[in-house]
Formats: structure tokens, C-alpha cells, sequence
């Protein structure tokens, strides 16, 4: 779609039915995690940026009532035309409730955006890790809470990585108890990308075997390659 070959949008069938758009946005007001590529679907032209994401827009029908939306960024990021074309959508398919991330540093601001679409919303943000020296050391996260109840004050749905060079067992699976004391929650098994940082396949493999149930609760997205939700 527009001018390139990522697919952008997607409908998930099976657990929490939505529909699913990755839109473009503006550069990452972060951008300095050490693991993400994603960023480079970026774009500085407004005007790009509007052309394509008006186009995705058209494919949502609202037939599940819930859509996501999801972008390089942060919601934040995406022009004030695109938010407002959300907007319309919403409004126009009867979307009664949204799925949208944003990064910590945009914690404060959620509200706005809540105010804007006056719909439910779970707000989803990457954390990677709830351990925090490697979350901010290694992976540059940018997301300088200590203990998981800043973030649930928050957000609605930690986004986790599993399986990067230097995680151990017991981080993950501290993780994963962590994760279940939020309403939802995604996990992510890292594919290795453009950059330095690498993938570990015993860890993996490790854990495909050991948390593979989560793939039947209700409250957990799991995606098991990075095109699971059908976008990107």
C-alpha cells in the first residue's frame, strides 16, 4: 500500500478480536532503543504520511467493533489529519473500542488522547523487560520506572521481548508473572533485524515449550514471529 510493500492492515480472528492498521508517523520521539528497526518506517513528509495511512483507513469495516492502531512511534507521533481520520472511522464504523500505544514518556498524556476519541482505549507501551538494568542498559528503553505498579497506573498492557542474547530464564519468567497483573498484556519473541542486538535460540526454544499455553489466555498476545497480528 502507498509506497511500499509492508502490509498495513489486518484483522486478528482468534482470542480478542480486532481489526488491526499500522499507520506511519512522524520520527520516534525517542528513538533510541538498541533493538528496534521499526523506526525507519518513519517519515518527515506530512503530506506522505497522511496519503498513506487515509488509504489504510479506508479498509477498516468495524465488523468487531475494536480496532487497533498501531505505528512506528508512539499515537503521539501520527499527524494531527491521521488523528483525526481515526476519529471519523471511529465514528463512522462504530468502533466502540480502540487499541493504542504510546511510550513512557508520554505517560502523562494519555488523557488527551482519551478525550479526543471518547471511546474505551487500552493503552499498550513496549517495556521489554520489568528488569530494569538490562531494560535501560542494553536495550536503551527509555523507560526509567523501577517497579511494575508505575507502569499499571498508567497503561492497560505491558508490551514484553523474550528470547535476546543476554535475557536469562529467570528474567523471563519474572516477566511473565508480572505481566499476569495486568488486564492484557503482549509478548513479543524477538526476531533478529538490522541491528546489533541478536536473538537466542535455546532461549526460544525454552520458552515456545514452557509458556506455549499462553496462547489460549484470553488476556495475552503472543506473537510467536513479528507478523503474527498480519501487519508489517
Amino acid at each position: 500500500m502507498g509506497d511500499d510493500f509492508i502490509n498495513r492492515y489486518s484483522k486478528i480472528n482468534n482470542k480478542n478480536k480486532r481489526e488491526i492498521v499500522l499507520l506511519k508517523a512522524r520520527p520516534c520521539k525517542w528513538g533510541k532503543c538498541t533493538f528496534c528497526d521499526y523506526i525507519y518506517d518513519n517519515e518527515i513528509d506530512e503530506e506522505k504520511i497522511d496519503k498513506i495511512n487515509l488509504e489504510v483507513l479506508k479498509n477498516v469495516t468495524g465488523e468487531y467493533g475494536v480496532l487497533e492502531v498501531i505505528d512506528s512511534a508512539s499515537v503521539f507521533d501520527l499527524t494531527q489529519k491521521t488523528l483525526e481520520e481515526i476519529k471519523r472511522v471511529v465514528e463512522d464504523k462504530n468502533i466502540k473500542k480502540l487499541f493504542f500505544e504510546a511510550h513512557w514518556i508520554y505517560r502523562n498524556r494519555l488523557d488527551e488522547i482519551r478525550e479526543f476519541f471518547n471511546v474505551p482505549i487500552i493503552f499498550k507501551t513496549g517495556i521489554e523487560t520489568f528488569d530494569n538494568d538490562f531494560r535501560e542498559e542494553v536495550l536503551k528503553k527509555g523507560a526509567d520506572f523501577k517497579d511494575y505498579r508505575e507502569v499499571k497506573k498508567y497503561f492497560d498492557s505491558p508490551c514484553v521481548m523474550v528470547g535476546i542474547k543476554g535475557q536469562t530464564k529467570e528474567m523471563i519468567d519474572r516477566d511473565m508473572e508480572i505481566i499476569k497483573k495486568f488486564p492484557h498484556a503482549t509478548v513479543n519473541i524477538f526476531m533478529n533485524n538490522s541491528t546489533n542486538i541478536k536473538r537466542d535460540e535455546e532461549l526460544v526454544e525454552w520458552f515456545v515449550k514452557k509458556y506455549k499455553y499462553l496462547e489460549d489466555d484470553p488476556n495475552v498476545d503472543i506473537l510467536f514471529e513479528i507478523t503474527d497480528f498480519g501487519v508489517g
